[in-house]
């Protein structure tokens, strides 16, 4: 893929965003693949420098917050007639408890995902309670057979805290990456206004 092919193919793949915003990154990618063509590579080899338009996204995705894309995304193009004002207040009793259903869906599957970080750290919580409570009950019965047993219990409630702290641990590295990778996902579908070729 040559300059021009690419940046017109950025260009059409960026039509969800703002004219002044579209035209800063063309300048950018413009001036990046001149600087690498200045620097002894091909037109060719320049732009593959860049990984390609998918990744250009991406990284675009990453710069920018979801709200600010969906505001851009569905920014009326055009004045709102009279007529379709009319219809959406008609309409209101059905498309209202549609869309409050949608955002309840979501919330939803955002607390799904989440699940599993508040299990591990419950049972972490758990065990640690448990070993306090088998300390306490230790202390309490100083002197009688019982103590040993209560010692004993407290130990493997503070020692299985102590190893499930790494389970803790990866839930969380492993939700955070999956919940990064959702959002990356959902900013770069609100970005990528699709290839006029496709």
């Amino acid at each position: 893929m040559n300059k021009k092919e690419f940046i017109n193919e950025l260009e059409s793949r960026l039509t969800n965003l703002p004219k002044k915003e579209i035209d800063d990154y063309i300048d950018f990618y413009s001036e990046a693949i001149d600087d690498r063509i200045e620097d002894g590579k091909t037109e060719d080899e320049a732009v593959a420098d860049l990984g390609g338009i998918d990744n250009v996204i991406y990284e675009i995705a990453k710069e920018k917050s979801i709200p600010v894309l969906v505001k851009e995304k569905f920014k009326p193009k055009r004045r709102i007639s009279g007529l379709e004002v009319f219809l959406l207040i008609l309409g209101f009793p059905l498309w209202f408890p549609l869309l409050l259903t949608c955002l309840v869906l979501i919330l939803v599957a955002y607390f799904l995902i989440w699940i599993l970080v508040i299990v591990t750290y419950s049972v972490e919580i758990g065990l640690i309670g448990y070993g306090v409570v088998g300390l306490i009950a230790c202390f309490a019965k100083i002197g009688s057979k019982i103590s040993f047993g209560y010692l004993g219990f407290s130990l493997a409630g503070i020692g299985g805290a102590m190893l499930f702290l790494f389970v803790c641990y990866l839930a969380t590295k492993v939700t955070l990456k999956f919940t990064k990778r959702i959002a990356l996902g959902i900013k770069k579908s609100l970005i990528d206004g699709g290839s006029k070729n496709a």
